[in-house]
């Protein structure tokens, strides 16, 4: 006897199977090893950027200036604020520079920069630059409120402006000093540890927030030693730039940036 032929059976899809690749994920990303002398090739070709480019340089420059006399201006009317709101210079810093991104991306591709392109550089990225500073400004916020707490423990009044450095540096005060600066040092890590490339890969590559965040996260924790040297290099050349009544900063401030640029540009290289 024959067999019978049964009909076709429509096929069943094979859930079993991988999922279709949607593409590389943020933590597949590949990203630079350092070594410890990465960070002064930085600087050199920020120095390079800048006097490709000097007269947007200066504007910038200018920024940061008024930046810093706005901090003194601070320290003068509020004391307590001053170490907290000192990190302006690493949560407005970031993006004022993004400017001095621009600018570098263009002098990268062959093009002279311009102040009004530059001026507009966070436009297609604005919601997620929104963002990622809201994220920042929190941590802003809690360093200040957590310094207002280490005052209040250690001071029943305020010091006058006139008294405030030699009461901070009372011997009776040496706690107050150790805990002020571990306090300002854990919240200053963890805004550099986060912002470090994340601003510049947010325009470069308009990424959302939390992926910028995130890679910046990692090529700190994958590079922690080159890391603290570059947060160390910023540190002390914004300090000294300080110094001669802000005016280091005309220089000194669009150099980090354009430095920044190129930090970011060797730790998540470029792809095709």
């Amino acid at each position: 006897m024959n067999a019978v032929s049964e009909p076709d059976q429509p096929a069943t899809p094979d859930h079993s199977a991988a999922p279709e690749e949607r593409g590389p994920s943020i933590f597949s990303l590949p990203l630079a090893e350092l070594s410890a002398g990465d960070p002064l090739r930085w600087l050199a070709l920020g120095w390079a950027d800048f006097k490709r480019s000097p007269k947007l340089g200066l504007f910038y420059g200018l920024c940061f200036f008024l930046m810093g006399h706005a901090l003194l201006w601070v320290f003068r009317t509020a004391p307590a604020y001053v170490l907290a709101l000192s990190a302006g210079f690493l949560l407005m810093g970031p993006f004022l520079c993004l400017g001095l991104y621009h600018a570098s991306r263009a002098l990268e591709q062959g093009q002279a920069p311009r102040l009004g392109d530059s001026l507009a550089a966070w436009r297609p990225t604005k919601g997620t630059m929104a963002i990622f500073a809201g994220v920042l400004l929190i941590l802003e916020m809690l360093w200040g409120r957590a310094s207002l707490v280490v005052f209040a423990v250690t001071f029943n009044t305020m010091p006058s402006t006139e008294k405030l450095l030699p009461a901070l540096i009372a011997p009776e005060n040496i706690t107050f000093l150790i805990t002020y600066v571990i306090v300002g040092a854990v919240f200053a890590g963890l805004i550099f540890v986060t912002s470090v490339i994340s601003i510049p890969m947010i325009m470069d590559r308009q990424v959302d927030a939390i992926s910028a965040g995130l890679t910046s996260i990692r090529a700190s924790l994958q590079n922690p030693g080159v890391m603290l040297i570059w947060g160390a290099l910023i540190t002390a050349i914004i300090g000294v730039s300080m110094l001669p009544a802000f005016v280091g900063l005309l220089i000194s401030g669009p150099v980090i940036g354009h430095a920044t640029w190129h930090a970011y540009r060797h730790i998540v290289p470029k792809t095709d």
